[in-house]
């Protein structure tokens, strides 16, 4: 999966891409999961989601009920980059549970130690532009992909972002699918 992730972004031929490459290889990104306990809730969870989100976001966009012309570099980045934000988010703990024999153990489970506050697609879109530039379009795809579980008060700001880049809707459809279909 990483050499596939790596590809995948090296393709784009992005000014920079080498040095975003280095940055995520220096972190957990190919190890961590993608959730606490949602989806991807499992060593390579995150490196596995983004793929499956690339995948999808792909499909979608070619089958679109409307024309989309984001191109294939801009898929690529979006999908693959859209939760960079949970490298070095996830760390390991320990609780005790009971084990299949009713004897008490601890067992490790994933917790957030989040050392860099600044939201969830914000914070994607602003690690990736220390390192390479976004289009317009990939900003705000990447920044509305949570879609509506973001609070309420962004409905409206959410809604214009989706009709001014449709990729946007789309990259959050996707999401919600690789989540929900696949779990991962």
């Amino acid at each position: 999966m990483k050499e596939e992730f790596l590809n995948l972004l090296r393709s784009t031929k992005r000014e920079n891409i080498e040095e975003l490459i280095d940055f995520i290889e220096k972190t957990d990104f190919f190890d961590a999961p993608a959730s606490t306990r949602f989806h991807g809730s499992r060593e390579h969870g995150l490196v596995e989601h983004s793929l499956k989100v690339y995948e999808i976001l792909k499909e979608k966009v070619k089958n679109s009920c409307i024309e989309i012309k984001t191109p294939e570099d801009s898929i690529i980045i979006i999908a693959l980059l859209h939760d960079i934000c949970k490298a070095n988010y996830y760390k390991i703990d320990y609780r005790n549970a009971k084990n299949a024999l009713g004897v008490w153990e601890k067992v490790p489970y994933y917790t957030i130690d989040d050392t860099i506050p600044y939201g969830h697609g914000e914070k994607s879109v602003m690690m990736i532009t220390e390192y390479i530039k976004l289009t317009p379009e990939e900003k705000y795809a990447i920044r509305w992909h949570m879609g509506y579980t973001e609070p309420k008060e962004l409905y409206t700001t959410i809604g214009l972002a989706y009709e001014k880049y449709p990729v946007a809707l789309l990259t959050h459809e996707a999401d919600l699918e690789a989540t929900y279909f696949f779990d991962t």
